[in-house]
């Protein structure tokens, strides 16, 4: 039997204790692997890489299993699965962070299956760069598209490492201030240029309720943020929205082996992305994906095409 290409996630799957002004949650299933890969089981076959402690639930993990994902991966260990707790603002665009035990995730050390090692499509989540490239090179040369994740301690404190392990990538995604903390450049157009210069063909910078900017040589691509009546929750929004456009390129097949990616292949790309990251916020935690359809999803993704055409 063929082995069905599939896209496989290195990350974190936590619990998460949260509260915003929409109300609190003491313990629900988190992680960027958990997101990454329940918005990207909408598009395609994934293959989890993650470890978790002897509390995680059977019920979560059926969940995940549910949607097709692969848990070959999914290391369970002796101790507790990684923790975080946090507040969000009255806006939610900002939250403090009350509590992280990494428990497990402390000596997260991603070792891949023999049937992961032949996929095409990787996508890295915010974990250190020298596992980032440890999964890299655990692959067995089938990887047509690779990239992922980063944050400011991995920044700041692992410049020279992070450096080297996205002059590799296929694309990198991070935010605004990921993006002129890498750079040093102040204005975003001026970051990206630099950001491009080290490596990575595509680079994504995620700006929460005001959307993306997708920059690639030919030039670069906006989209707006989709204005939600009711957000609940804005945890995993970031994630769900690599998770979507990354699942998008691998079900498009996308291979840049064979030239480069169309822009808007990419373009398509970052708006399913939007979409995934804008379900997200309309439940706690990822619970908007326990009745979420594709047919909700595409609808959602015309909404965008009609309201940004002009």
């Amino acid at each position: 039997m063929t082995e069905v290409m599939s896209l496989v996630v290195v990350g974190s799957v936590a619990y998460d204790g949260v509260e915003t002004p929409r109300g609190k949650v003491d313990r629900i299933l988190g992680g960027a692997a958990t997101y990454i890969s329940l918005a990207a089981s909408y598009f395609t076959h994934v293959k989890i890489v993650a470890v978790v402690g002897e509390d995680f639930a059977e019920e979560d993990f059926q969940w995940l299993a549910s949607r097709d994902i692969d848990l070959s991966g999914l290391e369970r260990v002796p101790g507790k699965t990684f923790y975080w707790q946090g507040v969000y603002s009255q806006d939610m665009n900002s939250r403090t962070t009350l509590r992280t035990d990494l428990n497990v995730f402390a000596s997260f050390d991603p070792q891949l299956p023999p049937h992961y090692r032949s996929q095409p499509y990787v996508l890295l989540g915010n974990i250190q760069p020298g596992l980032q490239q440890s999964v890299a090179r655990q692959m067995n040369g089938q990887v047509r598209l690779i990239g992922g994740d980063t944050m400011n301690f991995w920044i700041q404190d692992f410049r020279d490492e992070l450096l080297n392990t996205i002059r590799q990538w296929d694309f990198l995604l991070i935010n605004d201030e990921e993006a002129r903390l890498l750079s040093g450049e102040s204005h975003l157009g001026r970051a990206a240029r630099k950001i491009l210069e080290l490596g990575p063909k595509s680079l994504i910078i995620k700006r929460g309720e005001y959307g993306a900017l997708l920059f690639h040589p030919e030039g670069y691509f906006a989209v707006p943020g989709y204005l939600l009546d009711d957000v609940q929750d804005p945890t995993g929004a970031g994630d769900c929205f690599a998770g979507g456009f990354m699942g998008a390129l691998a079900e498009a097949g996308v291979d840049p082996r064979q030239g480069p990616i169309d822009p808007k292949v990419l373009g398509r790309a970052v708006v399913y992305g939007s979409v995934m990251g804008s379900f997200c916020c309309e439940r706690f935690g990822p619970d908007r994906f326990r009745t979420l359809s594709r047919a909700e999803i595409d609808q959602r993704f015309e909404e965008f095409r009609r309201f940004t055409a002009f």
